[in-house]
C-alpha cells in the first residue's frame, strides 16, 4: 500500500523553510536523516571522490515500498505529514518532501 503523497498547496505554503542541496555533506545528512526516520539500526556509508562521484547509503530502515518509487523524487511528496496540523506534532528529521527532490535535480540517482 502507498505511503507517499504530494503535499497540498495549504500545506506547502505553510512550510518556511526549503531544503537546498549546497555540497556532498548535505545529502549525506539528508539520507542518514531518511534512514534514521526509517528505523534504522545501522547505516554505512561509501564515497568516491569525497561524494563529489559517488555518494551509497546502506540501512536496515523499514525501506520504501515498490508502489512509492515513481513518486519519492517528486517536489513535495512525503510519507510523514498529510496536512497543516501535523506540523505542530513532527516526530520525524525530515518531513517537508524536499530532500530527495533536491538530491534528485542535482544527480543521477540509481
Amino acid at each position: 500500500m502507498s505511503k507517499v503523497h504530494i503535499l497540498k498547496e495549504d500545506v506547502i505554503s505553510k512550510i518556511a523553510a526549503g531544503e537546498v542541496i549546497e555540497r556532498p555533506a548535505s545529502v549525506i545528512k539528508e539520507l542518514v536523516e531518511n534512514a534514521l526516520d526509517a528505523g534504522t539500526s545501522s547505516i554505512e556509508v561509501s564515497l568516491q571522490e569525497a561524494g563529489k562521484t559517488l555518494i551509497k547509503i546502506k540501512d536496515d530502515g523499514h525501506g520504501i515500498e515498490h508502489d512509492d518509487l515513481e513518486k519519492i523524487f517528486l517536489r513535495h511528496a512525503t510519507s510523514k505529514i498529510e496536512k497543516a496540523d501535523d506540523l505542530y506534532d513532527i516526530q520525524s528529521l525530515g518531513f517537508r518532501g524536499e530532500a530527495l527532490y533536491s538530491i534528485g535535480a542535482i544527480a543521477d540517482v540509481v
